[in-house]
């Protein structure tokens, strides 16, 4: 029977307290620190050789599917009443508000080294150390808005700037992609500055510290802004039936992108699952 994805606000203080204490678990068995690793692993940028499977590439969305589906799933062994939650980010804006609670998420990263001291997550609690990581700190920081250099989270009108499209994705499948609804979630566009962000990337910049890059995962906020961008996709594949995953076959012989993105019916490592396979999640989740 598919489970309900609940919106994080919606969330009673019991259901927090239950979604926290699975994640923690999986940090003290050791299970959370492999999802880092796996996302670390693969995240590769356009200028990367080989396959792109994670981020810049068509199959930006349904591997996230597959790796939300991965830690729902491990979370639920801990507590089979536990579903991830999402953010939605154009409606809970405010630095001091919902998901930054100290019984939930916690706060934001204190003056100087950027460390979150409160919450189940802070370091101090001795719960929550930062063991795979890109940078030596050992414990979870953030930077709301990024004070030196400013950026706001993504309006609703910057949103529809995605959702708006009607084709999956265009060629050349990665982060210059000039249309299409993958790219302009996944949220590169030309500019400069803090421009070349918009929606899923720009929720990474806002939120900064350890959500800024490969290790993201190490914020257990990373979980909700994604199934929020899942949720952007299941209702955008619900406004266009027919706009199915593309490239629908790989990229032929001598093509730039020959080998590096995966078509409809390829499988996604470190998975054998196509894209095709997860276009409809229904029988799995749903969203509330």
């Amino acid at each position: 029977m598919a489970h309900t994805r609940k919106d994080q606000r919606d969330l009673t203080a019991a259901e927090r307290r239950r979604f926290v204490a699975a994640v923690l678990e999986l940090k003290r068995a050791g299970r959370y620190d492999e999802f880092v690793r796996t996302h670390i692993a693969y995240y590769k940028a356009d200028g990367d050789g080989g396959l792109r499977t994670a981020h810049m590439a068509p199959s930006f969305l349904p591997w996230h599917r597959q790796y939300l589906l991965d830690f729902e799933r491990a979370l639920r062994e801990v507590d089979p009443a536990v579903t991830v939650p999402y953010w939605d980010w154009t409606r809970d804006r405010s630095p001091a508000g919902q998901p930054w609670g100290e019984d939930f998420l916690g706060g934001n990263g204190r003056r100087g080294d950027l460390q979150v001291t409160t919450g189940p997550f802070a370091y101090g609690t001795g719960n929550w150390t930062v063991t795979v990581g890109v940078t030596e700190d050992r414990f979870l920081t953030r930077d709301f808005g990024r004070p030196k250099d400013p950026i706001e989270l993504p309006t609703r009108d910057e949103l529809a700037w995605a959702t708006g499209e009607t084709v999956y994705d265009v060629e050349p499948w990665n982060s210059t992609s000039p249309g299409g609804f993958r790219n302009r979630l996944e949220g590169w566009a030309p500019g400069r500055g803090n421009t070349r962000w918009r929606n899923h990337n720009r929720v990474h910049r806002w939120v900064g510290g350890l959500m800024l890059g490969g290790a993201s995962v190490n914020d257990p906020v990373f979980w909700l802004h994604h199934a929020f961008v899942d949720l952007l996709w299941s209702r955008w594949q619900a406004r266009n039936p027919g706009a199915g995953y593309l490239p629908a076959v790989p990229p032929p012989v001598g093509s730039a992108q020959h080998g590096r993105v995966v078509a409809r019916d390829e499988p996604m490592p470190p998975w054998d699952v196509t894209p095709a396979q997860l276009a409809d999640h229904r029988h799995l989740y749903r969203y509330g």
